[in-house]
């Protein structure tokens, strides 16, 4: 039986004792009951306490809801989080009419009891990840203030819960359902929001029901994308020169059958990678293309580069998506037998590949359960459980023969019968109100009429001054029409609104190609022949001489580094190719010497690079890297410095600069590895890296490696793909002095933080924690417990003991392995 402690006879904390059932000491007076992170499959003998006010169930095994709840009448708080509950019976919240606050994310429900609107006092209810396909049962609860319905299956939310006169509702979130009245995008926008679409569907009984379907195509270099897309776009066979190939993304669109297809043609060189996070959005057909006449069964890289490196990043990106399948090339294929071999080897590695990774996790899972203590570990297993809930849809291969038309109108009756399957394809249908469309329309009528600029950018209040005009509805009315209609058509593909940038928020992008061409300005695969090829009469607008440029292109080869006025003129030169002699344009989106540009702004804010000032230790052959010699200035004090120069850790060649800093690994050195299930995504490395530098005012960048400098603490981040188990590496030398190793773990953990920040923009991904045991030699390692959610004096208390031994038997100080220390000041002054 476990000890129990409490701070008052009317206050029991009775959390993480591994209880397997209700403690009988417990006094039955008891008003507050903690008693999550224990191993509860049943709460049996609850209705003891009828003086329970507040009672914590969250975080343990429960199955099924206590019929004995009904006894707990003064019950105003109910926290059953984290748990396996499938069903609430009948019956029991009309007798809990003093609960107010209600938590039952994280279960597994697949419907609400009928009377749980006779619980009449809750006004905060949160049934987040959970099954549900309606909410109706909730309507009537007279005082529900906040509502959290995320990660559900419904379609439709309730008219009833937002158009009472007297309802109270304040907040409702309900991203990650399937929601087609109202639309995602709506309900994104707040109560208010919802409460207007609502409205205007009563006002305008003729709805529409929009099919719309942004369709990325993903894939390998010379695979065929562009020859698809155009072709799919055309109607017959299109052939697609290799000079007239894709450079960055290409938009189009399609109708066809009711259906408005919006193409985003992503080209497949390796360098634009890092910028298709800018653009992937959730929910979107994805057609992935593999080039069969080059595919080779016998060579496993061959499947790895053509269809293991994509699915996996889709589905760490946007797990939930559709992805089909189409081989093209067949007509240079020796015949349709070779065709169908590899068809049927692609497939079978496909299924095997997704297996497989549901095998890991569920290993994993195992593993984290079947620990001494399981509750110190019950985070991680949710992580794991939501990555197992996702379910990535990889449609069967569909060969194609590019030069035939039939084939051409085959793959289109493919991706029709696709999206309009419920089974396959969800999301793709809205149902919107008549004025939603009107007001849609407004838009493409002002582009026609050039009311818009060519370039599409346009002020926010600007646009919706505009569109009054054409539209017969009050200001406010299309005010909260347009935000919803910019999220929707962002999401779809055809504006882009970065409502979530403050310094751009106040912009609509009306043409996303205008600023795709320009981010292909600077982010290519052959920047260095472009930045060659300036000519001196743009070099002269920019104030700058012929020998620069030539430092220009060298500090890229050699650094990775780009100068700002090298960016200017890149993208000026862009312009021109558009026909746009817009000065206003130019300096709004280049920026001049004293304030930054749209694009700036944009690459800084999407971690494709990281400002810096042109004599800073991003340089690695500068003197200023030399230890005590003139530091360079943090991220931060550089931002505004538009004269200065970015680093774009995509171009770095090397790790020699940091591995001469470094040195040799030494036995003793504090060490963590960062595991990532099942992936590290491609580009995070690098994102980690400009995140990190952020902070410190000295560090050195390699391509898989950087080094830190606080102070003369060093800390090195190296990311580790070549194992089997990819994983991210800090390392920090072992301090002479005991006091010293709290200043090296707050050095260690920030590093963490960001790590773990960064992955959540990956819905895919989940991360555990380990620290190799110090002996040279040794393979076992110590697990790390939960974490991110432990204030700084629990994090440096992970483990009580003062030395550990691993399962070789190998004995180490508790602070060589996890953080440990007395004080409570973050020496990186970094909130942890």
């Amino acid at each position: 039986m476990a000890t129990i402690h409490a701070d008052s006879w009317e206050e029991w904390d009775l959390s993480g004792q591994k209880l397997k059932s209700l403690p009988r000491d417990l006094l039955i007076h008891a008003r507050s009951v903690d008693l999550q992170r224990n191993h509860l499959k049943r709460v049996i003998g609850i209705s003891r306490f009828t003086h329970l006010t507040e009672l914590n169930l969250s975080r343990n095994k429960i199955m099924e809801f206590s019929q004995e709840m009904c006894r707990l009448h003064k019950l105003e708080i109910l926290y059953m989080n984290q748990n396996n509950i499938k069903v609430i019976p009948e019956g029991i919240f009309p007798h809990l009419k003093m609960l107010k606050i209600v938590k039952f994310s994280t279960n597994r429900l697949a419907k609400l009891p009928s009377d749980i609107n006779q619980c009449t006092s809750i006004t905060y209810l949160d049934l987040s990840r959970n099954c549900l396909q309606n909410i109706e049962p909730l309507i009537g609860l007279p005082k529900l203030k906040e509502l959290f319905v995320q990660r559900n299956q419904l379609t439709e939310l309730p008219l009833q819960l937002f158009q009472d006169s007297n309802c109270e509702l304040t907040v409702c979130e309900a991203t990650g359902n399937p929601l087609r009245c109202p639309p995602e995008e709506v309900c994104a926008g707040g109560v208010m929001d919802i409460q207007s679409y609502f409205h205007q569907m009563k006002e305008n009984p003729n709805t529409c029901s929009a099919w719309t379907v942004k369709t990325m195509f993903l894939g390998s270099s010379m695979a065929g994308k562009s020859t698809l897309c155009r072709s799919l776009r055309e109607g017959k066979p299109v052939v697609v020169a290799v000079k007239d190939r894709t450079e960055g993304i290409e938009i189009s669109q399609l109708y066809t059958q009711k259906v408005r297809f919006l193409f985003w043609d992503f080209a497949g060189q390796e360098e634009y990678y890092l910028t298709h996070h800018v653009f992937i959005t959730p929910r979107a057909l994805v057609i992935l293309t593999i080039n069969l006449a080059s595919y080779s069964i016998e060579n496993p890289q061959s499947f790895k580069d053509q269809l293991w490196f994509w699915i996996n990043n889709i589905q760490l990106r946007v797990p939930d998506s559709v992805v089909l399948l189409v081989g093209t090339h067949c007509d240079q294929c020796r015949d349709q037998e070779e065709v169908m071999e590899k068809k049927t080897d692609i497939e079978e590695k496909v299924k095997t590949m997704l297996a497989n990774r549901t095998m890991v996790l569920k290993h994993q899972k195992r593993n984290l359960e079947e620990n001494t203590d399981p509750s110190l570990f019950t985070d991680q297993v949710d992580d794991l459980d939501c990555l197992l809930e996702y379910n990535l849809k990889v449609l069967d291969l569909l060969t194609l023969d590019c030069t035939r038309t039939e084939d051409i109108a085959k793959l289109k009756s493919h991706i029709l019968m696709c999206i309009q399957s419920e089974s396959v394809f969800l999301c793709s249908e809205s149902i919107l109100p008549k004025s939603y469309e009107e007001v849609e329309q407004a838009i493409h009528t002002l582009v026609a009429l050039e009311e818009v600029p060519q370039h599409g950018i346009i002020l926010l209040e600007e646009l919706n001054d505009l569109i009054l005009n054409h539209v017969n509805l009050s200001r406010d009315s299309l005010h909260s029409i347009l935000r919803f209609l910019l999220r929707y058509l962002h999401r779809i593909g055809i504006v882009i609104w970065y409502e979530d940038i403050d310094v751009l928020s106040d912009r609509v992008f009306i043409q996303p190609s205008f600023l795709i061409s320009i981010f292909k300005s600077i982010v290519r695969n052959d920047l260095v022949q472009h930045l060659e090829g300036v000519s001196r009469d743009l070099l002269m607008q920019e104030g700058a001489l012929v020998k620069q440029k030539f430092t220009w292109v060298d500090d890229l080869r050699c650094r990775g580094t780009l100068h700002n006025a090298a960016m200017r003129i890149l993208v000026r030169r862009e312009l021109e190719k558009l026909v746009l002699d817009d000065d206003d344009l130019i300096r709004e989106v280049v920026g001049t010497k004293r304030e930054e540009g749209i694009i700036l702004t944009l690459l800084q804010h999407f971690e494709v690079c990281l400002p810096t000032l042109v004599r800073s230790p991003l340089k690695p052959h500068a003197s200023e890297f030399v230890s005590g010699v003139k530091q360079w200035e943090s991220a931060r004090e550089a931002k505004r410095d538009p004269d200065g120069a970015c680093l774009f850790p995509m171009y770095l060649k090397d790790d020699f600069i940091v591995c001469h800093k470094w040195g040799e690994d030494k036995q003793d050195d504090l060490s963590v590895h960062v595991y990532f299930l099942p992936e590290i995504p491609h580009g995070f490395f690098h994102r980690v890296t400009i995140k990190t530098c952020s902070l410190y005012a000295t560090h050195w960048v390699g391509r898989e490696q950087s080094l830190f400098c606080c102070g003369n603490r060093l800390v090195l981040v190296r990311q580790r793909n070549q194992d089997v188990d990819p994983f991210i590496e800090i390392r920090c030398r072992r301090p002479e002095k005991d006091e010293e190793f709290r200043p090296l773990w707050d050095l260690i953990l920030t590093v963490m933080s960001n790590l773990f920040v960064l992955s959540r923009q990956w819905p895919g991904l989940t991360q555990q924690v380990h620290t190799p045991c110090p002996e040279r030699g040794c393979p076992h390692y110590f697990t790390w417990r939960d974490w991110q959610e432990l204030s700084n004096t629990n994090l440096y208390n992970l483990m009580e003991e003062e030395k550990l031994v691993c399962q070789g038997g190998h004995t180490r100080r508790t602070e060589l392995i996890f953080p440990k220390g007395k004080g409570e000041k973050n020496t990186t002054g970094c909130l942890i």
